[in-house]
C-alpha cells in the first residue's frame, strides 16, 4: 500500500484557473460527479504565475483516475463553450 500523495501541475486552455475551479464546484457535474483542483497560482511565489494551472491529485484507484479525467474532459469542453 503505498502512502503519502501524488500530484500533478498541469497548464489548461482556460485564462484562470481559479476561476474554473470555482465554477466546477459550483456549476457543473457530469451524471451527479464533479472533480476538485487546486488553482495553481497558489504555488508560486509570483501570484501571476500559474494563473491557467491547476494541481492535481493522484488517485491510487486506476478507475477512479480515468473517471476523473472523462470528467475533467467533458468540463473543459463545457466551460469553454460558455
Amino acid at each position: 500500500n503505498p502512502k503519502g500523495a501524488y500530484y500533478c501541475m498541469v497548464e489548461l486552455p482556460v485564462e484562470d484557473a481559479e476561476k474554473f475551479a470555482i465554477w466546477l464546484l459550483n456549476d457543473f457535474d457530469l451524471d451527479g460527479e464533479t472533480i476538485m483542483v487546486a488553482p495553481g497560482n497558489g504555488f508560486y511565489a509570483d501570484s501571476t504565475s500559474g494563473k491557467n494551472q491547476v494541481r492535481i491529485a493522484y488517485v491510487l484507484k486506476k478507475e477512479d483516475l480515468q473517471r476523473s479525467v472523462e470528467i475533467l474532459r467533458v468540463a473543459l469542453e463545457k466551460y469553454n463553450s460558455i
